[in-house]
């Protein structure tokens, strides 16, 4: 699994500059930060699909990433990430707050975090994120907490894992 892993991320840095792609992949970068006792969470989801999907969803054409993007684009795509992405901290589920966000090439960058977790035994990630938009869509969840690298590998056919810390 880690092999595939690597290969989805692989081609997802390496295809991102393409306008069209052929792969449906997104991925999530989680970062515990001792000192200041916070999750910091960096998503990477092309701009086409989200705005695609937004649409699907809420009715509504979005224009994420292009010069006409509004500021309800920025609240439907916050309020559909935080309906299809979720963490149990130790069994407890979290409540993940939007920091910013920002383009490149084609793929939007966001950054959330989740403040006062004071110790991680166990974290919880749930991410059904386009999973209606492409059946073959993955979402690659990549982890550092305490030092130590953890990766799942979410699908159509497994939406949550769990990630245990010793």
């Amino acid at each position: 699994m880690k092999k595939s892993i690597i290969i989805g991320l692989f081609l997802f840095v390496g295809l991102t500059s393409f306008v069209a792609h052929k792969f449906y992949v997104s991925i999530y970068q989680i970062n515990y930060n001792q000192d200041k006792k916070i999750l910091q969470i960096t998503t990477r989801i092309f701009t086409d699909d989200l705005n695609r999907m937004l649409e699907k969803k809420y009715n509504k054409k979005t224009n994420l990433g292009e010069k006409n993007e509004t500021p309800e684009d920025i609240q439907l795509m916050n309020l559909y990430l935080l309906d299809n992405f979720s963490i149990k901290i130790n069994g407890q589920q979290k409540t993940i707050s939007f920091v910013s966000k920002e383009l490149e090439t084609n793929v939007l960058i966001g950054y959330y975090s989740i403040k006062d977790i004071a110790k991680i035994k166990t974290i919880e990630i749930q991410n059904t994120t386009l999973l209606d938009l492409n059946s073959q869509q993955q979402n690659i969840i990549q982890t550092t907490i305490y030092g130590k690298k953890e990766s799942l590998l979410l699908t159509e056919e497994t939406v949550s894992g769990v990630i245990k810390v010793n």
